[in-house]
């Protein structure tokens, strides 16, 4: 470790000390006046956070929440599969920012985290991956709010969450106001034909040395934005599991005539650039497929950006959706 590096974790870690030791005043101000304060209600409890963050370092599924909503960031992890949906002033900000862990829980630096100098840690992981970080250790730099996914759809709620720690709620508003004005648009110009129809998803999850391919229900990843342009998707989990086992399963391929026979319409999740990804060509490369009823009527849409987690990213969602259902208005 640098002398630099050492110097900063002893200095965070004794800021904390102080912190902790100090605690807060009834006026929600700690007891040095530096500050107000307030309780916010997170995945590991009530944690103790400064009421306007100037510092503050993001994991996770927090990352593009909190570059959207314009948070005080100083540290963020590494958000690759990110990237394709950013716009480009997102994405220049993603890149200038230092990177104080990687794709992984696992891989967080705790020494980059310290040298940052937080006010705030903001992590963005599902419950089950929260095991593989120290949380007390980053406690002992800055309050850590914990605040991850669960089934796909609900990360509408979780980037407002997100946003709201990092005080950064005015732009969140408008972001998500400008989304919804399209989404009703849209549902508005698709209403006399997508609401009729009997949907089914064929997601980019399946394993195809498995023989399995994924198949997606409402409120997953690539359904619950076209939802919210009047499309219906039907069926249910048989055997529901935690987070997106919730919304989508996995059958043997086999079964793909039992799932999707009696869809109207299929969608299909392809890659940002509009490349059939290897699971989802796996399922359409099969005779089962080529029989199913929609797919001889023609009645399959590709989906680009099924993995929006922003409203800002869910805006590129909407155009590609509108762009693929747009042969519905021509039947």
């Amino acid at each position: 470790m640098s002398l630099r590096r050492s110097s900063a974790l002893v200095g965070a870690l004794a800021l904390a000390l102080v912190v902790t030791g100090c605690g807060s005043s009834k006026d929600g101000s700690d007891a040095a006046g530096k500050g107000k304060t307030r309780v916010f209600a997170a995945d590991n409890g009530k944690i103790t956070i400064p009421a306007d963050p100037k510092r503050v370092v993001a994991t996770g599924y927090a990352v593009p929440a909190m570059i959207e909503a314009d948070a005080s960031l100083v540290g963020i992890s590494s958000w690759k599969r990110g990237e394709p949906l950013m716009s480009k002033k997102d994405l220049a900000t993603y890149k200038k920012l230092p990177k104080v862990a990687g794709e992984l829980a696992k891989e967080t630096n705790y020494e980059a985290i310290a040298e940052a100098e937080p006010d705030l840690i903001v992590i963005g992981v599902p419950a089950p991956v929260l095991g593989d970080i120290d949380v007390q250790r980053l406690e002992s730099i800055a309050p850590v709010v914990a605040i991850g996914p669960t089934v796909p759809s609900a990360w509408r709620k979780l980037t407002r969450k997100q946003s709201d720690a990092a005080g950064s709620l005015k732009k969140f508003d408008a972001v998500q106001k400008r989304y919804e004005a399209k989404a009703a648009k849209l549902a508005k110009k698709y209403e006399g034909v997508l609401p009729e129809l009997k949907l089914g998803h064929v997601g980019a999850y399946g394993e195809v040395a498995k023989g399995t391919f994924q198949r997606e229900f409402g409120n997953s990843w690539g359904t619950n934005i076209a939802e919210d342009l009047g499309a219906k998707y039907y069926g249910k989990v048989k055997k529901p599991g935690p987070g997106s086992h919730a919304v989508s399963e996995y059958p043997s391929i086999e079964e793909l005539p039992a799932s999707l026979r009696a869809a109207d319409a299929i969608t299909y999740s392809v890659q940002a650039d509009g490349s059939v990804p290897k699971a989802v060509k796996y399922v359409m490369d099969s005779k089962l497929w080529k029989n199913l009823p929609a797919v001889k009527a023609g009645k399959t849409y590709p989906l680009r950006y099924t993995e929006a987690a922003t409203y800002g990213q869910a805006m590129k969602t909407l155009d590609a959706i509108d762009k693929s259902f747009a042969p519905l208005l021509k039947r």
